[in-house]
């Protein structure tokens, strides 16, 4: 027997989607959600069982989405430093659609949400890996210097990664000035981030001499 209305569950998601970045773990209710869906409260237990299973569904799926378009980056035919460079830029693409919900799970997990905290134990390092991995490529081919891995990455994600986070939450929150709207829009453009992407694999690529030097 064909279980109802199939495409209920999916509906929930995207109205998890929609509501998750503002309301979080612990505000996002059933209710609310059963009345943004346009479902009732038994659709959603007879699909998900329990809130927490819906989070860790909803959380999972949007990540996997950014994961795989960022595999795929890692995976094309290129040297190590082309292929890092793209998967910079598509991160703080990624950063920048999808910076709300991410930077919610990490405040739900500081607050102590089971939910969050097991997804970012699942999910913290994946990305990380794809990095770091390309990272060491191209310091064994010989086009980044030599380095601790994680002293790169630390750098590397404060130059790309950073922006992309706090950037767009002083916007929404009003800290910004207005003459520093426009420019802190190009922080966060296409061409921002390759711009300092470029900036950040340049310096990577500087010799342990030539930095010792400066």
């Amino acid at each position: 027997m064909a279980r109802p209305s199939q495409q209920l569950d999916e509906v929930l998601l995207q109205s998890g989607r929609v509501l998750f970045a503002r309301y979080g773990c612990s505000g996002l209710s059933l209710r609310l959600l059963a009345e943004h869906a346009g479902v009732n409260v038994g659709m959603f237990h007879y699909h998900f069982r329990s809130k927490d299973n819906y989070l860790a569904q909803l959380l999972q799926t949007m990540y996997e989405e950014m994961f795989v378009q960022l595999q795929a980056e890692v995976d094309h035919a290129g040297s190590p430093t082309q292929r890092l460079r793209q998967a910079l830029c598509l991160l703080g693409r990624l950063l920048r659609e999808h910076g709300s919900w991410i930077g919610r799970v990490w405040t739900d997990a500081s607050m102590g949400e089971t939910v969050a905290t097991q997804f970012l134990q699942k999910n913290g390092s994946r990305h990380v890996q794809l990095i770091v991995g390309l990272l060491m490529e191209a310091m064994q081919a010989g086009e980044l210097a030599m380095q601790a891995p994680m002293l790169a990455l630390t750098f590397l994600m404060g130059s790309v990664a950073a922006p992309m986070l706090v950037a767009p939450r002083a916007l929404e929150l009003g800290f910004v000035p207005p003459m520093l709207q426009l420019p802190l829009q190009q922080v966060l453009s296409d061409e921002g981030i390759a711009d300092r992407v470029n900036r950040a694999l340049y310096a990577l690529a500087a010799s342990k001499e030539d930095v010792n030097h400066d």
